[in-house]
């Protein structure tokens, strides 16, 4: 089966962080199509490979579980892999497009690459790594040295990626809740968009309440 997903009726929605099986049937059942998993230890939302197992055996079938890692060595990835069937790998950090190739071949899943925004300056890695990606993902970049790559409520100028277009499929990220998602999706013209401390309350700790509406609203828009 492809994720590798292009046009859509509606919107399609990424719930990441999910750490509980109640955040994965929240998320399954108000109709997300990807759910991501964190494989990075400084975030709060990070889990151990087997708990991650134990979350995709009880995700639905068709929906795309994801991998979400930060500069991984093969080391670390062989081990999650080995013990989590994910569907796709989530790239978070400054990977080059090389080592986004690499990865790609070595493991034989589709990565989505994800590139943090501030500026324009910025926006020139997204054609950089859109030959070697499956997809690619517009994040807000930190704000402040020390700050984790992703998952900090932030939002970038959404007006520096008005109007583009790519070949791969792309999803937006970064600050997105409730309340603006469908606001970023009409300026930007999203197709996917990814959530993870806009639906929680409390870092690590999702609101299932906060996930419906989310799925909502970005299917609406």
């Amino acid at each position: 089966m492809s994720f590798v997903l292009g046009g859509a009726d509606s919107v399609r929605v990424k719930i990441c962080g999910l750490s509980a099986e109640t955040e994965v049937a929240a998320a399954t059942e108000a109709g997300a199509s990807y759910i991501g998993f964190v494989f990075y230890p400084p975030s709060p939302r990070s889990l151990p490979a087997e708990r991650a197992a134990e979350l995709c055996a009880v995700a639905p079938v068709g929906v795309c579980k994801v991998g979400l890692f930060v500069a991984p060595d093969d080391a670390l990835l062989e081990m999650v892999l080995s013990a989590a069937p994910l569907d796709m790998i989530q790239l978070h950090g400054d990977e080059t497009p090389e080592r986004v190739a690499e990865v790609r071949a070595r493991y034989g899943l589709p990565v989505m690459k994800v590139v943090r925004l501030a500026g324009e300056e910025d926006v020139a890695l997204l054609d950089v790594h859109e030959p070697v990606a499956d997809q690619i993902l517009c994040d807000a970049k930190p704000r402040a040295e020390g700050e984790l790559p992703g998952g900090n409520g932030v939002a970038f100028d959404w007006r520096l990626i008005q109007g583009r277009r790519w070949r791969t499929p792309w999803m937006l990220a970064g600050g997105l809740t409730p309340e603006n998602v469908a606001r970023a999706i009409a300026l930007t013209g999203a197709t996917q968009v990814d959530v993870s401390s806009g639906v929680e309350r409390a870092p690590g700790m999702k609101d299932t309440d906060k996930i419906a509406a989310f799925v909502a609203a970005a299917q609406a828009a």
